[in-house]
């Protein structure tokens, strides 16, 4: 099988010479969801923006090695191609949320990408109910909870269909019973061979996960059972 989200060699950094991520190599397969932990300011956000292609494109960075979406270099791939391919739900939805209507937020990826109406109406409806958000189709997404709020920007995410989602402690500003339909939700997407890459603090969110990727010192490891049982093996030394 073929991973549908790769990463080879790559580096990050935010200043010259202050790397932020080095040398790491990773592969996202269709259907599996990854698990990504590691202590606060380790680099994880850093992470998900870059597979996403949002570092350099849309934030100052510096990025080398490559990654490859589907197995094109997103460096060649224009935004509606990325976007078409590839969502991620930021742990502040306030960041991705812009217009004044729920509805006119879920649809909006689809109008970009120019689908018929038809099917733009279709996708609002699916993933409203989906998230159990249809209540607040009409509702100004400025006058929402944070929780709502963030249900609304997985949904504009998902209503664009993409093959591989990555989540960055989305589910933070949730409650338990939102948390755990959204989890509900990703083995759903994981039957439809979407692929899933979540980045938690809670690691009983990442119970079902394939994989469990630690992030510490700039480098990827996997984690073995014994270690995701014991949170102070994980993240010993503290914040980095």
């Amino acid at each position: 099988m073929k991973a549908v989200l790769a990463a080879e060699s790559l580096s990050v950094s935010w200043q010259p010479g202050e790397r932020v991520l080095r040398e790491i190599y990773f592969s996202l397969f269709p259907g599996e969801l990854v698990g990504v932990i590691g202590a606060s300011g380790c680099g994880k956000s850093t992470f998900c923006l870059a597979l996403a292609g949002i570092i350099p494109r849309h934030l100052p960075g510096q990025v080398e090695g490559k990654i490859l979406l589907a197995g094109q270099d997103i460096a060649q791939l224009n935004r509606a191609e990325i976007a078409g391919a590839l969502g991620i739900v930021f742990q502040d939805p306030e960041t991705q949320l812009f217009l004044t209507r729920v509805k006119s937020e879920i649809a909006f990826g689809p109008e970009n990408l120019c689908l018929p109406q038809r099917e733009i109406a279709a996708r609002v409806h699916r993933v409203a109910v989906e998230l159990g958000c249809q209540h607040l189709l009409a509702a100004n997404p400025n006058a929402l909870s944070g929780g709502q709020q963030q249900l609304v920007a997985l949904a504009s995410v998902l209503a664009l269909e993409p093959k591989v989602l990555i989540l960055d402690e989305v589910t933070s500003q949730l409650d338990p019973d939102t948390t755990q339909r959204i989890l509900a939700l990703i083995q759903d997407l994981r039957r439809r061979q979407v692929a899933v890459l979540m980045v938690a603090h809670d690691l009983s969110q990442l119970a079902a996960a394939d994989r469990v990727l630690l992030l510490r010192d700039g480098a990827l490891d996997a984690v073995g059972e014994l270690e995701i049982q014991d949170l102070s093996k994980i993240y010993r030394g503290g914040p980095r």
